[in-house]
C-alpha cells in the first residue's frame, strides 16, 4: 500500500470516531485506532444478523408460497432475499476492512503517515463547513447531511486531496471510490461516485 493511500483510510478511519465538535487533539491516534477497530467489528456482527434474519424471513415465505400460490409471497420473498444480499455485502466490505486493519495499525507507526493521516483530519475539521458547502453545490436534489457519515467523511477527504493538496482529480476520485469499494453500499458507491464527477466537472 502506497503511504498517501494509507494516510487516507486512517484518516477516514479517525474521521469516524471524533464528534463534530471535537478536534482530534483531544484523542491519541492509538486511541483513535482502536475505537475504530471496535466500530467495524461491530458493523460485521449487526450486518451478519440483519442478513441472516432476512434470509430466515425469506426461506419462511418461499415455504409459504409452496403451500399457497401467490405471486404476493414470492415478491416477498425476493425483497428479503435482496436485502439480505445486500446486508452480507456490507458486513463482508467491513470485515475485509477490520481484517486489514492490524497491518493499517503497524504502518501508522510510521511517522510520515501518521502525520499525514493527521493533517489530513485536522483540514477536514477546520474547514468543514467550506467542505461541506462546496459538496452540496453539486449534489443534486440531495443534502450532504442525509448521506451516512462515512459517505460525508469520504467526500470531505476527496475534496482535501483536490482543493487543498493539489493531489490530480484522477487519483483523489480513484483514492475516493476505492475507499467507498471497502466501506460503503452499492448506493453509497454510486452516490459518490456522481458527486465527485460533478465536483471535478469544469462548470
Amino acid at each position: 500500500m502506497q503511504n498517501r493511500t494509507v494516510a487516507r483510510e486512517l484518516a477516514l478511519l479517525i474521521l469516524g470516531q471524533i464528534h463534530e465538535h471535537n478536534s482530534v487533539s483531544q484523542f491519541s491516534i492509538e486511541q483513535l485506532l482502536h475505537k475504530s477497530l471496535n466500530s467495524l467489528t461491530q458493523h460485521v456482527r449487526e450486518g451478519l444478523d440483519c442478513a441472516a434474519i432476512d434470509l430466515q424471513q425469506a426461506q419462511q415465505f418461499l415455504l409459504d408460497s409452496e403451500l399457497i400460490n401467490d405471486e404476493t409471497h414470492l415478491s416477498k420473498v425476493r425483497q428479503h432475499l435482496r436485502n439480505s444480499l445486500e446486508r452480507t455485502e456490507q458486513a463482508l466490505n467491513h470485515l475485509s476492512a477490520s481484517i486489514e486493519l492490524p497491518c493499517l495499525l503497524m504502518l501508522a507507526d510510521r511517522d510520515e503517515i501518521r502525520q499525514d493521516a493527521l493533517d489530513r483530519v485536522r483540514r477536514v475539521i477546520k474547514d468543514r463547513d467550506d467542505i461541506d458547502h462546496k459538496l452540496d453545490k453539486v449534489m443534486e436534489n440531495w443534502r450532504l447531511i442525509r448521506l451516512p457519515r462515512i459517505d460525508r467523511d469520504i467526500l470531505r477527504l476527496a475534496s482535501v486531496d483536490l482543493h487543498q493538496l493539489g493531489t490530480p482529480a484522477s487519483v483523489a476520485c480513484n483514492e475516493a471510490v476505492e475507499m467507498a469499494n471497502r466501506y460503503s453500499d452499492e448506493q453509497g458507491r454510486r452516490m459518490i461516485n456522481g458527486i465527485l464527477r460533478r465536483l471535478t466537472t469544469p462548470a
